[in-house]
């Protein structure tokens, strides 16, 4: 079984303060294990130019699940025409992917590595104001981060010129109503508007036309918490902590029956199977491994062959699937995966925004053929028709990425079982036969 305290800051960069996990590191413990450091460093010596030239050189990807590099999304905002021109940096908290609590874990063990991070991030684009969008249900981090901000705001890192550099940022904690859909960057902005959280036209795209039709960067939590180590330390040394061209390291973890659940900290490029059996200790006694979904319930569902690929975002899109949030999931023997993909899609399609019509009826239609299948109801053709609907779902059907991830472990899911969906069907049942309607003669008066 792997040490989770078995670490440094030169090999993990986010998780090596910790050293208890029954209690959180606030502002005095933090500042002792060199916190704010990057900041003091930045003020002082570097202009917000150079500090996203810094993240850009360092490769950082979005930790949300997109992968997108977090410099270039930066360095998309426009220059300010004024100093008083406003923008805003938005703090993704939205954390609803099932299975998935790593953002949970950075804020309230490390709430100000998140804060420092934001104040970095917003001083290199410029923004004098951030909202941290955090789920509603996460209670206890609400209250861990109102206690932080008033901890840096007491020592001059929030607030007015903060350490006497000029820069001003006020943070501001803004619960959301508890959807999935305001994980989309456009629909969480909508919903701190005081909107119906659905997604927007794009383009334009935030960084010109965002919160208050203002200039507007959202990163995720982990994402941010990434920033203070990279401007201390440099883009060379980050980028060598992982040999994969994904650079540094993630939160990576595993959950189901495996012996020893949880996430860790892990360089990019480390195996799925080194994942599931050195860090998670394999599966429980009794239990072998069906299937796994490598980050998250929208991601596509994968057999155990692919275990040997490597965990970081091009090598799982190269197989057919996402590395999404990289908090994997192990399915086991004894599960139905026709009973699984209906659980999935039943929260999918509650969760759907209903603003498209493929969204808004595949998802229920696909809901309601794969309940006949697990109860052995359904009909010749409805596999068929599933496969349909995945396709009519897909990528460049839909409005926003939320109905391709949905289908997503349903496509895969017929692809490698589909045995499992055929055992659904009742051939005794009558077979609905195409036909051609004719012009009846009652249409006539």
């Amino acid at each position: 079984m792997k040490n989770f305290f078995n670490k440094n800051e030169e090999t993990h960069p986010l998780t090596w303060r910790i050293k208890d996990l029954n209690s959180s590191i606030f502002i005095d413990e933090y500042e002792n294990k060199k916190g704010y450091f990057a900041l003091k460093f930045a003020l002082k010596n570097l202009s917000p130019d150079e500090v996203i030239s810094i993240i850009k050189s360092s490769k950082l990807k979005g930790r949300g699940g997109a992968g997108f590099f977090t410099g270039k999304k930066w360095d998309l905002m426009p220059k300010k025409k004024n100093i008083l021109e406003d923008r805003y940096l938005i703090c993704n908290a939205d954390e609803m992917e099932p299975g998935t609590y790593k953002d949970r874990f950075l804020i309230e063990k490390l709430p100000h590595l998140l804060l420092e991070g934001i104040i970095l991030s917003a001083y290199a684009i410029g923004a004098s104001v951030s909202y941290i969008f955090l789920r509603e249900e996460y209670v206890l981090s609400k209250i861990l981060l109102e206690k932080s901000i008033l901890e840096a705001k007491n020592k001059n890192y929030i607030g007015k010129n903060i350490l006497n550099s000029g820069f001003n940022l006020k943070i501001f904690i803004h619960t959301g109503a508890g959807r999935y859909i305001c994980g989309e960057e456009t629909a969480l902005i909508n919903s701190i508007e005081g909107k119906r959280p659905n997604p927007r036209y794009k383009p334009p795209f935030p960084s010109h036309f965002g919160l208050w039709g203002k200039p507007t960067c959202v990163n995720n939590v982990e994402t941010l918490a990434n920033v203070p180590a990279i401007v201390l330390n440099g883009s060379s040394w980050y980028k060598n902590i992982s040999n994969n061209d994904d650079t540094g390291t993630k939160l990576m973890g595993f959950s189901g029956k495996v012996k020893n659940p949880g996430l860790w900290e892990v360089p990019f490029g480390l195996t799925a199977r080194e994942l599931l059996e050195d860090y998670a200790c394999g599966m429980k006694d009794g239990y072998s491994l069906k299937a796994w979904l490598p980050g998250g319930s929208s991601t596509g569902i994968l057999t155990e062959s692919y275990l040997d690929v490597s965990m970081d975002f091009n090598s799982i899109n190269i197989i057919g699937s996402r590395l999404g949030t990289a908090i994997s999931i192990a399915v086991d023997n004894s599960i139905n995966i026709v009973s699984l993909l209906l659980n999935i899609e039943m929260f999918f399609s509650r969760e759907s925004c209903g603003w498209c019509t493929p969204c808004r009826e595949g998802l229920p239609w696909s809901i309601k053929i794969l309940k006949d299948l697990v109860n052995k109801n359904g009909r010749l053709g409805d596999v068929e028709m599933l496969e349909k609907i995945c396709k009519n779902l897909g990528i460049g059907k839909t409005f926003c990425s939320f109905a391709p991830g949905a289908v997503s472990p349903l496509y895969n899911g017929i692809k490698y079982f589909r045995e499992e969906f055929d055992n659904g069907i009742d051939t005794n049942l009558p077979i609905y036969e195409k036909k051609v309607c004719g012009i009846q003669s009652n249409i006539f008066s």
